[in-house]
């Protein structure tokens, strides 16, 4: 799961993953594009795609 790490200056946080929430994100990265072959559309289809990790 992935562990929000807070930060002492009040900066912008952390976000520690661990392997397994590596290898879903790619998963699913490799679902959502093995369709497309330009970088263009794989991009415009990632910037509406919302990944959630949970929390720890």
């Amino acid at each position: 799961m992935a562990r929000i790490i807070e930060s002492s200056t009040g900066a912008r946080r952390t976000i520690q993953l661990s392997t397994d929430d590596i290898i879903s994100i790619v998963q699913e990265y490799q679902q959502l594009t093995n369709k497309f072959k330009y970088l263009k559309d794989i991009r415009d289809i990632l910037e509406n795609k919302v990944i959630y990790l949970p929390e720890g």
